[in-house]
């Protein structure tokens, strides 16, 4: 399906709403029937119509079907954030007595939900490199039935061979589950790669605007119907009509933004790569990545986020750095039109800080939509005032 046909026509049937250009929200919290039968028919399955927009809305289906089509999916669910669109995929396919592997240091909300939440159930979970798909099978178990995995991740760029991962679990019938925020489907398409469930998390690129949250997940239409007849209802955790017209609005834009986003990028990877104050980059698309080869063949680009470690002698260089850059902004997240920087040692006691320790040196720096010489300049002079760099 042609990309521009899914960004500006797909399920935008607009003579159903005056022919308007922009699809209306259907601000609504139920809707009503005729006939008695077609209430009842709507009782039996909340998915074949609309009833009460915590399942299905007009506004929402619109976003649900761009979405689908561009993960090259059946069916979609968007969700109020990321952590429920997983929380949801995780719940609907274990129970007690079952194991998951995941990869090692997820998403933090994603971490506690194996380590908090589910073994008051039973449920156990083991941690593994996902850089080697041998570990997924070693870590297997009798009781295994879930694969979780993020490829790449938001900080170090982990990744796995999806496909080889994907491969061996439909020979144990273990479900799989990516997060896939940092590419986005234009650049990554996990579910053709034999993955089950695919996640991203709208409120970064595909908002684009750091105004909304929301939480995409794509699969076959029989697993989107468990997850929406069960988790999706219950947990009550469908995104807003609203919410769901500012994604829509985002799409519009989505790849002309990551375009520019990326040619800015590898600008400023290129100048921060060079620059004395750094040892060493971490960028998924630089030949000195680690996982170069995989990058390249699972990804069509590496649009926006990478990290780098300072050469910093103390806690005080790296917040003397970050907090005199003018125009990056120091937020968590990515995606929107402004440029971020998350430093490591925000989550670090000033007492714990080590300086050899090259975590504790590490920053993660979004490019959003500024031209490069805009942020190199506000990079450049952030480094100076924090002596990084010097000899």
């Amino acid at each position: 399906m042609d990309l521009s046909y899914i960004i500006n026509e797909l399920g935008e049937d607009r003579e159903h709403y005056f022919n308007a250009i922009a699809p209306p929200i259907i601000q609504t919290s139920n809707f009503r029937f005729n006939k008695v039968d077609e209430l009842r028919a709507a009782f039996a399955d909340e998915m074949s119509t609309y009833l009460y927009s915590r399942g299905l809305n007009p506004t929402v289906d619109i976003l649900r079907k761009k979405l689908a089509a561009l993960d090259e999916a059946e069916d979609c669910l968007v969700f109020n954030n990321g952590a429920a669109a997983i929380f949801a995929a995780v719940l609907a396919n274990v129970k007690t007595g079952d194991h998951i592997v995941s990869v090692s240091k997820p998403y933090s909300w994603v971490q506690r939900m194996f380590d908090v939440i589910l073994p008051r159930f039973g449920i156990t979970t083991t941690y593994v490199d996902g850089r080697k798909t041998e570990n997924y099978i070693a870590a297997t178990k009798p009781n295994t039935t879930f694969y979780y995995l993020e490829s790449p991740n938001s900080w170090d760029f982990a990744m796995q061979d999806i496909k080889a991962v994907a491969s061996y679990a439909k020979t144990k019938n273990i479900i799989t589950l990516i997060d896939n925020s940092y590419c986005t489907p234009l650049y990554q398409q996990p579910l053709k790669m034999g993955i089950d469930m695919t996640m991203q998390t709208a409120t970064k690129y595909i908002g684009g605007h750091s105004d909304t949250l929301g939480g995409v997940l794509c699969s076959t239409h029989a697993m989107i119907k468990k997850i929406f007849d069960s988790e999706y209802l219950n947990i009550g955790s469908g995104i807003q009509p609203f919410n769901a017209w500012l994604l829509i609005r985002g799409l519009r834009t989505l790849p002309v933004r990551l375009e520019r986003i990326n040619q800015t990028t590898k600008q400023v990877v290129e100048f921060v790569k060079q620059h004395p104050a750094v040892s060493r980059i971490i960028y998924p698309f630089d030949e000195g990545f680690e996982q170069y080869a995989l990058a390249k063949k699972q990804m069509k680009e590496a649009p926006g986020l990478f990290s780098f470690y300072l050469k910093a002698n103390s806690r005080q260089q790296i917040v003397t750095f970050c907090e005199s850059l003018q125009h990056i902004q120091m937020a968590v997240s990515w995606g929107g039109h402004e440029s971020l920087l998350l430093p490591k040692c925000a989550g670090i006691k000033n007492e714990e800080f080590d300086a050899s320790n090259p975590e504790h040196q590490l920053v993660r720096l979004y490019v959003g939509l500024e031209e490069a010489a805009y942020l190199i300049n506000d990079l450049k002079q952030a480094f100076e005032k924090a002596e990084l760099g010097r000899s």
